[in-house]
C-alpha cells in the first residue's frame, strides 16, 4: 500500500471533491436510504420530507461526483449507489457522530 503522503495530487483532489459532495445532510440522508434499496425521486421526497426540486439538485450533485447512476425506468428515474465503498464513509461518519453523542 502507498502511504498517504506519497498519493498523486489528483488522487487526493478527486477525494476532496468526493466528500465535499457528500458534505450536506440531505445528501447523507440520500446516500444511507439508497443503501436501503434504489429509489426514485417521489419515494426520496416521500421519506426525507424534502421538495422535490431540493432532492433533484442533490442528486444531481451526487450523480455528477460519480456517486449515484440514476436509471430510466418509463416516466421515473430509479436511483442507486455506484458501489459501496461510498455509503461506507457515510455510515463510518454518522457511526463516529452519534457514538461521540452517547458520551
Amino acid at each position: 500500500m502507498v502511504p498517504i503522503h506519497r498519493r498523486p495530487a489528483h488522487t487526493l483532489n478527486a477525494a476532496g471533491d468526493l466528500l465535499r459532495a457528500l458534505a450536506a445532510p440531505v445528501r447523507i440522508a440520500i446516500v444511507l436510504e439508497l443503501r436501503e434499496a434504489e429509489r426514485c425521486v417521489h419515494e426520496l421526497v416521500e421519506i426525507l420530507g424534502v421538495a422535490q426540486p431540493l432532492i433533484s439538485q442533490h442528486l444531481r450533485v451526487l450523480k455528477s461526483a460519480g456517486v449515484v447512476f440514476g436509471e430510466r425506468h418509463g416516466r421515473e428515474v430509479v436511483y442507486r449507489l455506484v458501489d459501496e465503498h461510498l455509503s461506507h464513509i457515510v455510515v463510518d461518519a454518522v457511526a463516529h457522530v452519534e457514538e461521540g453523542d452517547a458520551r
